[in-house]
């Protein structure tokens, strides 16, 4: 395989503290840059992992951020999975995002990942995964399926 990863996800947001507070509060990502890099353009890089980066454009006068509809209804970028590298990371992360009310409390197995979805502050949905611990070799689940560990 030629790749190893995500490079960056480019995103729209209304407020860029909002989003950097969010994703550092949450995630502990880093903020390596944030600047104006046109007229009414703002442009914040957040690390979310070692090679991996968000693109944050606050653009004066778009309204794209507002447009938030249902999963697969979103354009071409729908949703973006973020990789926890430990079940004890993927604990945190999910205790986080459920104090802030940014999700529910279900964990869905899909097998070889354990996943929960999450809303930003943008509305922006995002899902969380993990390498399944209790993974059985070849063995999926749809969507939905509870993480018997988090019944």
């Amino acid at each position: 395989m030629l790749l190893d990863g995500v490079n960056h996800v480019a995103v729209l947001t209304q407020d860029a503290d909002r989003f950097q507070a969010f994703y550092t509060e949450v995630f502990e990502a880093r903020v390596r840059a944030d600047n104006v890099v046109g007229p009414g353009i703002r442009l914040s890089i957040i690390d979310i992992g070692p090679h991996t980066e968000l693109n944050v454009f606050e653009i004066e006068g778009n309204t794209e951020a507002e447009r938030q509809v249902p999963s697969f209804g979103r354009g071409r970028l729908d949703h973006m999975g973020l990789h926890a590298p430990t079940l004890e990371a993927f604990d945190e992360i999910r205790a986080r995002l459920m104090a802030r009310g940014a999700a529910d409390s279900f964990v869905t197995d899909f097998g070889h990942v354990l996943s929960m979805f999450f809303r930003d502050p943008d509305g922006l949905e995002g899902e969380v995964c993990v390498l399944n611990p209790d993974a059985e070799p070849g063995v999926l689940h749809p969507p939905g399926t509870p993480a018997v560990r988090y019944s």
